[in-house]
């Protein structure tokens, strides 16, 4: 198969998991080291840029739907944003080893409490401390993002899933939060990594193609699926990660 086709399919099925689960982002810049043989740090900034098409994609699906609140996604964002730019100026020169395994014992942790069916508690009525948590998660999730390149979405959707929110509600709130770590992150790597605009965009659009059908078959899927199924890749996610610190 040819390394364009190759990427294309590779692209849409990314595409789905992101759009489905908000997870999957993961599993790009591995893919592209591969397929055409980018160094890491390259493959991540390159990364990191596409998941602004995916983001805009999905979280204009999911607004759509009703199914984003953005009394939710702003604090995170406002969290994510500054962050991002931080993650991914100081993984210009990181080692990322030990990083993708303190991140996947995390994930792994989220993803056994969400699949054993466990949140650690509704979410708190206080504003202020609601507030100050969505924040908390943006910051950690945009951090990651930008220095390892991967979406934000795959820690943000587990973790507000544990702290009681729906997790379709957590999955569009994620879909704002790519776009915004993409756009900070990619901002960064504007000085520090180069990214081809052109092949970002190819894999952009075959991503969002994937993005808007995994959205709408997500929102036809009972909730107790779609948590098994996050529950699931934040697995997938979470033995990526100890491979890539191997």
């Amino acid at each position: 198969m040819p390394p364009s086709a190759s990427l294309a399919l590779t692209s849409i099925a990314i595409g789905i998991l992101v759009g489905a689960a908000g997870i999957g982002g993961f599993f790009l810049p591995p893919a592209l080291t591969l397929l055409i043989a980018l160094d890491l740090h390259r493959a991540m900034a390159l990364s990191l840029s596409t998941f602004v098409f995916t983001g805009i994609a999905g979280a204009l699906y999911f607004h759509r739907k009703g199914s984003l609140d953005w009394t939710l996604a702003r604090p995170v964002c406002l969290g994510a944003a500054p962050a991002g730019y931080a993650g991914a100026w100081l993984g210009r020169g990181l080692d990322t080893g030990t990083l993708s395994a303190l991140l996947a014992a995390l994930i792994l942790a989220v993803g056994i409490q969400t699949l054993a069916g466990r949140a650690a508690g509704a979410p708190s009525r206080d504003a202020r401390g609601r507030g100050a948590i969505l924040v908390a998660i943006g910051i950690v999730t945009g951090f990651l993002s930008g220095l390892t390149g991967v979406g934000g979405p795959v820690l943000s959707v587990p973790l507000m899933v544990m702290c009681g929110y729906p997790v379709l509600t957590a999955i569009g709130v994620g879909q704002v939060l790519q776009t915004v770590g993409a756009l900070s992150g990619s901002l960064a790597n504007l000085h520090y990594a180069g990214i081809d605009y052109g092949l970002a965009a190819f894999i952009g659009a075959f991503e969002t193609v994937g993005v808007l059908g995994g959205a709408v078959a997500i929102h036809r899927m009972d909730a107790g699926l779609v948590k098994r199924l996050v529950g699931g890749l934040c697995m997938v996610a979470g033995c990526g990660f100890i491979l890539r610190s191997l």
